[in-house]
Formats: structure tokens, C-alpha cells, sequence
């Protein structure tokens, strides 16, 4: 502002005194015609004549050269002091704005490549979770295949073991039962033989030989079930 200031002044001073000098031309001007035509009056009415007439340079020949002196002296200064700050700050004005532009450009490109990279995740993860699911799903099937085969084999093997125990159980039975029947008819006939019997006791004798079978039957039975 220092630098620009002194010669703002001095085009100021320089403007001040092209107009004071172009006052005092002026006045100058204006008074010699008025002498010269007191003394000279034919002369004077041929200036009359020539200065009715307009003309392109009838104007104030110091006005005109202060005038242009001055706006020189502007547009030197401007140019000098002025112009330089304003061109380098609209220059620095310009750089920054293309920075800006590029930082943003760059700012949204790698705002879509991180976008993108972050739905490409998105889709991974997705995929991934359904293929989780999927592979519980088919682990659940799996295991539940193997349980209700394990729960049929079990079944079928205790099926089969409780078989073979009643099996085992009713063979056990039968021959007890055979057994206690060979031994009754055993001890019946050696009764028969050591002494012979009436009609009678012969009679209850058989008796009671059905009711022992009965009951060791009903016994057996009973073991059985």
C-alpha cells in the first residue's frame, strides 16, 4: 500500500498542476486576444471569424497535454505497482481454484473406488453368509439323517436283543417244563411199579399228576411273558 500510495501522489500532483497550468493558459489566452484586438480591430475580427468557425483542435492544447501526461503516469503506475499484485493474486486465484478442482476430482475418484470396493465387500460377504447358512442347512440335514439312523439301528438292535432274551427265556421254560414233566413221570412210574394201586388211588394219583403239569405249566407261562 506504501509503494502504491507515493505514486498515486505523484499522479495526483501531476494532475493538479496540468490543471492550474492549463487555468492559467487559459486565462492567458483569454486576455492577449482581448489586447490584441484594441489594438489590431481588423485583425481581431479575422480571429472572430476564425474562431466562430469549430475545429477538431480548437481545444486547450495544456489541458490535452496534462490530460494525456496523466492518464500515462496512471496507466504507468497501475502497471508497475498495481497490475502485477492484481494479475499475481488472480493467478494465484486461478491456481487455486484448479487445485481445488483437482483435489475434488481426485477426492470423488477415490470416493468411488473405495464405493466400490466397499459394495464389491458387501457382495462378498453376502455370499459368504448365505453359503454359511446353506452349509448349516445341509450339516443340520446331515445330522439329523444321522441321528434317525442311529435311533432306527439302536431300535432295530434292541428290538433284536429283546427277541433273542424272550427266546432264550422260552427255551429256558420249555425245558424246565420238560424237565419237571420227565421227572414226574419218573417219580409217577416208580410209584406204579414199587406197589400196585386200587382204581382209586390209581385215579387221584393221575390227578394230581395233571395238576403239577398244569401248574408247572402256568409257571412256564408266566416266566415267558
Amino acid at each position: 500500500m506504501r509503494k502504491l500510495a507515493c505514486p498515486l501522489l505523484v499522479v495526483w500532483l501531476a494532475g493538479a498542476a496540468g490543471s492550474a497550468f492549463g487555468a492559467s493558459d487559459a486565462e492567458q489566452r483569454s486576455v492577449h486576444p482581448a489586447a490584441a484586438a484594441a489594438e489590431h480591430p481588423s485583425v481581431a475580427a479575422e480571429h472572430g471569424e476564425e474562431q466562430g468557425s469549430p475545429s477538431l483542435f480548437s481545444g486547450d492544447l495544456g489541458n490535452a497535454f496534462w490530460t494525456l501526461l496523466t492518464f500515462l503516469l496512471v496507466v504507468f503506475v497501475l502497471g508497475k505497482y498495481a497490475w502485477k499484485p492484481i494479475l499475481g493474486a488472480l493467478q494465484k486465484r486461478e491456481e487455486f481454484i484448479h487445485r481445488s478442482l483437482a483435489e475434488a476430482k481426485r477426492d470423488r475418484q477415490e470416493a468411488e473406488v473405495r464405493l466400490r470396493e466397499y459394495s464389491e465387500q458387501l457382495h462378498r460377504a453376502r455370499d459368504e453368509a448365505t453359503a454359511i447358512v446353506e452349509e448349516g442347512r445341509r450339516d443340520a440335514e446331515i445330522v439329523r439323517r444321522q441321528i434317525h439312523e442311529e435311533a432306527r439301528t439302536e431300535a432295530d438292535a434292541m428290538i433284536a436283543r429283546a427277541r433273542r432274551e424272550i427266546g432264550l427265556a422260552r427255551d429256558t421254560a420249555v425245558k424246565e417244563l420238560y424237565d419237571r414233566v420227565a421227572d414226574m413221570a419218573t417219580e409217577v412210574a416208580g410209584r406204579i411199579i414199587r406197589k400196585q394201586l386200587s382204581p382209586a388211588e390209581h385215579r387221584r394219583l393221575a390227578e394230581e399228576s395233571i395238576e403239577e403239569l398244569s401248574r408247572v405249566s402256568a409257571d412256564g407261562r408266566k416266566t415267558v411273558g
